[in-house]
């Protein structure tokens, strides 16, 4: 039995825990469809340290026997180092679940020499977001940065081709349910665990600035694919996480890693201060 990680919820047979990976300095210009004044507004009454600043972190799950990895982060060396605080090395992880294939979220996934770091786990994603990777026609639309993008997407999903599986509405995981959330990405998918006391939603990238994009759920980042599609989900997974009550984890939440959404007279904000 391993002894719960710092900040872990139990959620029904699995201890979910967030992995940090720090952050990025993206800035605030990233935004559209809202002022900046308004977005750093918003940043600052939340309390935001550093407004302009994205935090970026992956989930540890544990249970039934497994050990699931959800997002790898950046590739830096900080997520493996969160995932070895909670008790786990990257030999132990035997399935990654994958929210979509941008570099935060699958740069981790590749040791030094491009091999898996991840050896021995099973790595699954959404088949439009294979498909989207792999798309040379998207890949010659891309500016310089993006097909740097594709580049790494393309290398990962190669290293891992001898286990790779895609995600549809069947359980890859029991007791695990994907869920497409497309529009940030076409493949773009979340994972639910339901249980009697509580039901955890990992959304991945719903949102980038949460205190913003809850509050104004129209503001969109520059990453989404398809800008109104990724508002269209973000407005519906809002609204449902507020009717179902569900505990939230997200890849840039931040904070405890963890929270409920709450309506307000405007749009919803963000409580990580439930237990």
């Amino acid at each position: 039995m391993h002894k719960p990680a710092f900040l872990s919820r139990q959620i029904g047979d699995f201890q979910v825990a967030p992995l940090s990976d720090g952050s990025m300095a993206a800035g605030l210009a990233l935004l559209s469809g809202i002022n900046i004044d308004d977005a750093a507004d918003i940043q600052r009454s939340a309390g935001v340290i550093d407004p302009g600043n994205i935090d970026i972190s992956g989930y540890l799950i544990r249970g039934r026997g497994r050990t699931i990895l959800v997002d790898a982060g950046t590739g830096g060396g900080v997520l493996e180092t969160s995932l070895r605080a909670a008790g786990s090395a990257p030999d132990d992880v035997d399935t990654v679940l994958l929210t979509h294939a941008h570099p935060d979220h699958i740069g981790g996934l590749l040791d030094a020499n491009g091999a898996p770091r991840y050896r021995h786990a099973r790595l699954y994603l959404h088949p439009l977001e294979a498909e989207y990777w792999q798309d040379d026609a998207m890949l010659n639309r891309a500016n310089a940065r993006g097909q740097r993008n594709f580049t790494l997407a393309r290398r990962t999903l190669d290293a891992y081709s001898r286990s790779l599986g895609f995600l549809d509405e069947r359980e890859a995981v029991a007791g695990i349910r994907p869920l497409w959330l497309p529009g940030h990405t076409p493949g773009h998918s979340g994972f639910r665990i339901d249980a009697a006391a509580q039901s955890l939603l990992i959304w991945g990238d719903i949102v980038h600035f949460p205190h913003i994009q809850t509050a104004r759920p129209a503001a969109a980042v520059a990453f989404d694919c398809d800008p109104a599609q990724a508002r269209a989900t973000r407005e519906a997974i809002l609204a449902q996480a507020v009717s179902e009550n569900l505990l939230i984890a997200g890849m840039h939440l931040g904070g405890s890693g963890f929270a409920h959404i709450v309506p307000t007279s405007h749009g919803y904000r963000i409580d990580d201060s439930a237990p």
